[in-house]
């Protein structure tokens, strides 16, 4: 028995599997051989892969780098495209990893190597505090210790539905959701920042070693 397992709720509290919690428990579709070299530039749907989830967000990378669907084939994958509101997480390799997926990516489809959790929608303002709960290391360590080895780690839906989540009253439930939820969006602000700075240095960088510009003259401002 993990520690998970063994918490008792607090006085007021609740414990419930997270099947129970779901509407659905869903592995992203697998994508066809002729669609493996597609991307976002080249038009079509765009698809969350595993390694964009980073700091409980979906952080992906320029258009060019971003694979995609085919619109024909998109409008058969309907049923697997994203909703602010849903959760993805990992389910093999490093299985556990989650993110909250806002409007920037309502309508992208999703890897098969991700699972979406989609609460009802009288209950989707508890995403918030249902990934950080899940993000946390007690639920962490339950998910490693129940991630079935092999040359390639995996998760199974079911057992994963099997997940104990313990819940304060509604009121509490938004509260931590909320400050939780606001330091992801200062990190994701500050993984952004770094980003452009990172690409602005080797703007500058080669402008100033190939002569286009001097030490002293005014480098040009970052957008």
């Amino acid at each position: 028995m993990t520690a998970l397992d063994e918490l008792v709720p607090p006085d007021g509290w609740s414990r419930r599997p997270l099947r129970e919690l779901c509407e659905s428990i869903q592995a992203g579709p697998n994508r066809r051989a002729g669609e493996m070299r597609r991307t976002q530039a080249d038009g079509g749907v765009p698809l969350v892969l595993p390694r964009d989830l980073r700091g409980q967000r979906i952080d992906t990378a320029e258009a060019a780098a971003v694979p995609a669907i085919p619109w024909e084939r998109a409008r058969e994958l309907a049923g697997y495209e994203l909703t602010a509101g849903d959760i993805l997480l990992t389910r093999t390799g490093t299985a556990g990893r989650c993110a909250l997926v806002t409007q920037e990516h309502a309508g992208w489809l999703f890897h098969s190597n991700l699972v979406r959790l989609r609460l009802p929608e009288a209950r989707r303002n508890e995403a918030a505090y249902l990934v950080a709960y899940l993000s946390a290391t007690s639920a962490q360590d339950w998910i490693a210790s129940r991630t079935a080895g092999g040359v390639i780690p995996s998760l199974s839906i079911r057992t994963l539905g099997e997940l104990p989540v313990l819940l304060p009253p509604a009121g509490e439930q938004a509260r931590i959701g909320a400050v939780l939820a606001a330091l992801d969006d200062k990190i994701q602000a500050h993984t952004d920042i770094a980003r452009a700075t990172r690409a602005y240095r080797a703007t500058l960088a080669e402008a100033l070693m190939n002569g286009l510009l001097r030490p002293g003259d005014d480098p040009p401002v970052p957008s």
